[in-house]
């Protein structure tokens, strides 16, 4: 039985949430989300609340009822306030810039290397080492920022690469001399 599947979703304020068929939709102050509900889940939608229950009890059903439960949750959170992600670039010449809908990132190549921004993205520079990537996607503001960390992940000798804004780096010693 699905712990997290059994919490009961408060609806925040402003936000609405419809459910025709299987595709519950959410619109709030930041834009609007839609999600597929799978059969083996019940969503019941409140006018303050959103409850999921399982359809039949099996293992697949609690994991799906989890599964929607916490999207449900991320979608709730995402049209009310909104997800950002913190990258730092650490190296000596590592920096950001943008331009218009692309990320030109200085890591260490002999290039710099150009990424373009999804729809639905908004990429703001704080300094020329540290960018914020916001949306209300959670699912989308992430991948794409472990796309933009993929570029140079951070080494564990010297800590140089891009991290996460949170992100501990575990530093390894190295060679001793003789």
């Amino acid at each position: 039985m699905s712990r997290i599947g059994n919490r009961e979703l408060q609806i925040p304020t402003g936000v609405t949430v419809t459910l025709n068929d299987n595709m519950l939709t959410v619109k709030g102050p930041k834009g609007e989300l839609s999600l597929t509900i799978s059969n083996l889940v019940n969503v019941e939608v409140s006018d303050t609340s959103v409850k999921t229950n399982v359809a039949n009890e099996t293992p697949r059903a609690n994991v799906m009822q989890g599964t929607t439960n916490s999207l449900i949750h991320n979608m709730l959170i995402g049209v009310s306030e909104g997800f950002s992600k913190g990258l730092e670039a650490v190296g000596v010449g590592y920096r950001f810039n943008v331009q218009g809908n692309k990320i030109v990132i200085n890591a260490g190549y002999s290039h710099p290397v150009e990424i373009i921004v999804p729809e639905g993205i908004k990429a703001e520079l704080v300094s020329n080492t540290e960018i914020t990537l916001s949306g209300i996607d959670k699912q989308k503001v992430s991948e794409f920022a472990a796309n933009v960390r993929k570029v140079r992940k951070p080494e564990p000798y010297k800590g140089k690469g891009i991290r996460y804004k949170d992100e501990y780096v575990r530093r390894k010693e190295g060679k001793k001399a003789a």
